[in-house]
């Protein structure tokens, strides 16, 4: 005669034998980072391809079509629902949750844009409507295929060269992302925005405490004091002479942030990383402004 054993997860349990609250409690917690996961992986789709639908309208000479709210509010689920589904393969979901995801963006869309067609409803019901019910879709989803997020063995980021370099070098592709539509219109920014460049070194460097050497704090002081002259001069100059001017204070500062991105002081080298990457695009941008 054998006996049989079964293994099971053991359940936290208090003091009294009964199970933890804490333990839903914890389990609500751990879907956050995923719920965050989704929404910036629709962000970066919208960022990331919206340009492109409007080069591709232009060029089939349809470029108001984007106007009409139906096709604005369609194009953008489109584009959350492509950076989702590229996203959750990354990270080994199923095709089946991924469909569930895909639909979570499409639905919101289909519900309201069959009342604006009739004239039930407004463009900003349809629009304002669309976005705000794709967020708690999305949430219920994640909700509903917990144990995808949850378990032990569930999605894991995908392996070969294409998970290395999202792991190696995802600071990079970001950047490279934000500043996508700078590839197809130039700009130059404001110069006062270059302040902002300067402020994040030392708002980060005392946040990590990095900046209790003297010396270090002199020179973060010292480079947020050089580029406020420089900010002002730019602020004040004619042209040429200004764009030159905030051209240089972005790439200026893509050098700094390659210094303290090998020496690996004052800032994550994540960030240092991220942003000479992004003062580099945001440079040249104003420099083919020329």
């Amino acid at each position: 005669m054998t006996e049989t054993t079964t293994r099971t997860t053991p359940v936290p349990r208090t003091t009294t034998g009964t199970p933890s609250v804490a333990a839903p409690v914890a389990g609500r917690r751990r879907l956050i980072r995923p719920v965050l996961e989704m929404l910036a992986a629709m962000v970066a789709g919208m960022l990331l391809l919206d340009r492109f639908w409007a080069v591709a309208a232009d060029r089939l000479g349809r470029a108001g079509l984007l106007d009409r709210p139906d096709v604005g509010v369609a194009v953008m689920a489109v584009d959350m629902a492509i950076g989702m589904t590229v996203w959750m393969r990354y990270r080994r979901h199923p095709w089946s949750g991924v469909g569930e995801m895909v639909a979570a963006m499409l639905l919101p869309v289909a519900l309201l844009a069959v009342p604006w067609w009739v004239g039930l409803v407004g463009a900003d019901v349809l629009t304002l409507g669309a976005h705000l019910l794709m967020v708690p879709a999305t949430v219920a989803v994640v909700w509903r295929r917990r144990d995808d997020h949850l378990h032990p063995g569930g999605p894991t980021p995908a392996t070969g060269p294409l998970g290395g370099l999202l792991r190696r070098r995802w600071p990079t592709l970001l950047a490279l992302l934000m500043t996508v539509d700078m590839w197809f219109a130039p700009t130059v920014p404001d110069p006062w925005f270059l302040l902002a460049l300067p402020t994040g070194y030392l708002v980060i460097g005392a946040y990590r405490r990095r900046l209790g050497d003297r010396r270090m704090l002199a020179v973060q002081v010292a480079g947020a004091l050089g580029m406020v002259g420089l900010v002002v001069v730019a602020a004040t100059a004619a042209e040429p002479l200004a764009t030159w001017l905030v051209a240089a204070g972005w790439l200026g500062h893509a050098a700094w942030d390659v210094v303290y991105h090998r020496l690996d002081r004052v800032v994550p080298r994540g960030y240092a990383e991220w942003c000479a990457v992004f003062d580099v695009a945001v440079g040249v941008a104003v420099l083919l402004t020329l």
